[in-house]
């Protein structure tokens, strides 16, 4: 059995999504479930975890009624605003929706480095641990300061790093993500997604070889319980087809035994998301 921890749907708006450029065409259009239902069933994928891509709370209602639509969304990762004053109060009525399992906020989008810190996120983030809900990690490297900071001060709070911390493996860079990630794992409330790989490389002119140093330091400093699959289609669809993310991925599993893989592609998923 295999789950893919990392998708999105929309319904395409040009305003709403503009983070969409003109050079990303290929995603210029609706995705919907019905595209990707059969391509998890090509691939032996039993389900996915929905995540946000819109900062709105319409945006996670949207995606609770697709779940209730399509079964194989087993888990959805929504947006809630972490410094709203009523964020227990919100967080109450969202668990009566037992398919929200956590919450994400675009922070790659900030510009304040220091956002993951701003006492009323902090707050908020520390509702979510009370609440038991998980929190994903989207940044970028001026945000690695502020996270180490963040997850530190939240050690009751399951954090999931999305996209291994988007490393810049078009232009081959490695020591400062990778003593990122050596000070990030050492927090024992994170887990990593594997995934969005190859938009981070060359879109067009990517070779498995490009990614082997950034998957072999991730395996070794989070370990086979703390690592999963996850495909982040359909932006994956920039650089690389969905069979081709999780070839990305496959080619460097030779090592894993088969419960380690099994982990990999679904054990850990499971737990951490409650699914």
């Amino acid at each position: 059995m295999r789950i893919d921890t990392h998708q999105h749907f929309w319904q395409y708006d040009p305003v709403r999504d503009s983070w969409i450029t003109d050079e990303m065409q290929a995603i210029q259009r609706d995705f919907t479930p019905l595209d990707m239902q059969f391509v998890l069933e090509r691939n032996g994928f039993a389900g996915s975890v929905a995540v946000q891509a819109d900062q709105s709370d319409a945006e996670t209602n949207y995606l609770v009624q697709l779940s209730k639509s399509y079964p194989f969304i087993k888990g959805v990762v929504g947006w809630i605003d972490l410094q709203a004053e009523d964020i227990e109060q919100q967080l109450i009525s969202y668990k009566e929706l037992p398919v929200i399992k956590g919450f994400r906020h675009v922070v790659e989008g900030e510009l304040d480095p220091d956002f993951l810190i701003r006492p009323a996120v902090l707050k908020g983030l520390k509702a979510l641990a009370a609440f038991g809900y998980t929190y994903d990690l989207l940044i970028r490297p001026r945000h690695y300061a502020a996270t180490l900071q963040c997850v530190q001060q939240n050690p009751n709070l399951q954090f999931v790093l999305d996209h291994i911390a988007k490393p810049p493996i078009k232009s081959k860079e490695f020591d400062d993500w990778a003593a990122f990630i050596d000070k990030l794992a050492a927090f024992p409330n994170v887990v990593c997604k594997v995934s969005g790989l190859a938009t981070e490389a060359d879109w067009t002119g990517w070779k498995l070889d490009d990614f082997t140093q950034y998957l072999d330091h991730i395996f070794q400093r989070f370990g086979k319980d703390r690592i999963m699959f996850g495909s982040d289609w359909p932006v994956c669809l920039l650089a690389a087809s969905y069979e081709e993310s999780i070839a990305i991925v496959e080619d460097k599993l030779g090592s894993f035994t088969a419960s380690e893989k099994n982990a990999f592609w679904a054990e850990n998923a499971i737990r951490v998301y409650n699914l």
